[in-house]
């Protein structure tokens, strides 16, 4: 599975593969970095991070939602 990595870069935002040099897609803001992110992640499928401006990771998401892996128990 591919993952994906939505991160801030300056004044961007920047939807990256994971190990890639060059970004998939850059938008101005993050409402709109999530959305496109989310419709190009339901045709890539993969596992898509998303990163607060602090750069931590807020949130992960997996295409197609079936391929989340099970919830391990603790």
């Amino acid at each position: 599975m591919d993952n994906y990595h939505l991160v801030r870069d300056g004044e961007e935002w920047k939807l990256r593969k994971q190990g890639a040099d060059r970004s998939a897609l850059t938008f101005d803001n993050k409402k709109d970095a999530v959305a496109e992110s989310a419709e190009f992640m339901r045709r890539h499928h993969g596992s898509l991070k998303i990163h607060g401006e602090d750069g931590r990771i807020q949130e992960e998401r997996t295409y197609p939602r079936s391929a989340d892996p099970p919830e391990s128990p603790g």
